[in-house]
């Protein structure tokens, strides 16, 4: 099964570019990332830009809706995602309380839709 890790946290705590904090835990990021690619469970992943440069789009009657910024309003933004495959669901929660993010934000497991062959 195909399950999407969505890492999630707070911009305004996040640990900054440049800090010996967030040099650390894009080395443990590595680290974690090697390990799922080494277990053959890695489909893909990327970290995000800030919301700062985000825009939203919306059609409402027609007409196209822009918006600087994400489109709902929370404490916690989308900051990257990991795209996995594994047995089920209990090894990627088992995976997901791996990722270092998971001690100062938030990893929504979501289960992927696969269409087609």
């Amino acid at each position: 099964m195909q399950f999407m890790l969505i890492l999630y946290e707070n911009e305004s705590t996040a640990y900054q570019p440049g800090s010996k904090e967030f040099e650390t835990m894009m080395e443990e990021f590595g680290t974690f990332t090697q390990s799922i690619i080494d277990a053959g469970q890695f489909k893909g992943g990327e970290g995000l830009q800030g919301v700062d440069a985000a825009v939203s789009v919306r059609v409402r009657d027609g007409k196209v809706e822009r918006t600087d910024g994400p489109f709902a309003e929370t404490r916690e933004a989308l900051g990257g995602y990991y795209l996995i495959e594994v047995e089920d669901l209990a090894t990627a929660k088992a995976i997901a309380a791996r990722l270092p993010i998971a001690k100062t934000g938030t990893v929504e497991i979501r289960p992927v839709m696969v269409y087609g062959g």
